[in-house]
């Protein structure tokens, strides 16, 4: 993203690419250890609740994009909290949808951005980065919300131990595997739905890897601009 976003009367100073991927190297490093732990729920909705944040500075480079983000990310966050507090009052599914939505929304920005920078930067790179780990969360929150509308009948699990369900670290694990079309064979979609979510991102992540570095080489293989603002 580039100086031209600052457009604002009040001087609005964007959050970068780099905070976001802090943000999130930080949420998936501790998230998985802090979980079991006495509070460890708390502390994961607060590093979820910053991501959500981090990618709605990221992508504001207008006044009307940082609204919708905004917008978008209400419910997401707050209901988050309330779930968190009260599971009574507000279902998973609530904050699951809206930080679906929210989260596509910043991706699509992202990818905007890579494709249309005209060189190869630490801004670029750390898009593209955050990117990629933006869209295993978004499938993370995908397969949680289908466990919780078919709950036991989304997917099967070949193994003794562990949790049998698609919240917290089950459904990042599975995501990023399936992202990474590794594939283990321990969780297995069986639902049409869950096997279409699972076939969606595979591909995702084999087109995004193969136009990703297409794009970076080409940026890098370009005569660099003179523009300060690239």
């Amino acid at each position: 993203m580039t100086t031209s976003f600052m457009r604002w009367p009040l001087r609005f100073r964007r959050f970068s690419a780099v905070q976001l991927l802090i943000a999130l190297v930080a949420f998936f490093i501790c998230a998985p250890f802090v979980e079991e732990i006495k509070g460890g729920d708390l502390i994961v909705s607060a590093l979820f609740s910053l991501v959500l944040v981090a990618g709605v500075l990221a992508v504001a480079e207008r006044k009307r994009t940082l609204i919708i983000a905004i917008v978008l990310a209400f419910p997401a966050i707050v209901g988050r909290w309330i779930n968190h507090f009260r599971p009574d009052l507000i279902p998973p599914v609530v904050f699951l949808v809206s930080g679906l939505i929210l989260i596509a929304f910043v991706v699509g920005h992202l990818l905007r951005y890579i494709l249309r920078a005209p060189s190869v930067n630490t801004e670029v790179l750390c898009a593209s980065i955050s990117a990629y780990l933006m869209l295993g969360l978004m499938w993370t929150m995908a397969y949680w919300l289908v466990d919780q509308l078919t709950p036991g009948g989304a997917f099967s699990f070949n193994t003794n131990t562990g949790t049998h369900s698609m919240s917290g670290f089950t459904g990042f694990y599975f995501s990023f595997i399936t992202l990474s079309t590794v594939g283990y064979g321990d969780i297995t979609p069986v639902s049409r739905l869950a096997r279409w979510l699972a076939a969606m991102e595979a591909m995702t992540g084999l087109l995004y890897v193969a136009v990703l570095i297409a794009r970076l080489v080409a940026l890098y293989s370009s005569p660099k601009s003179d523009d300060p603002s690239a």
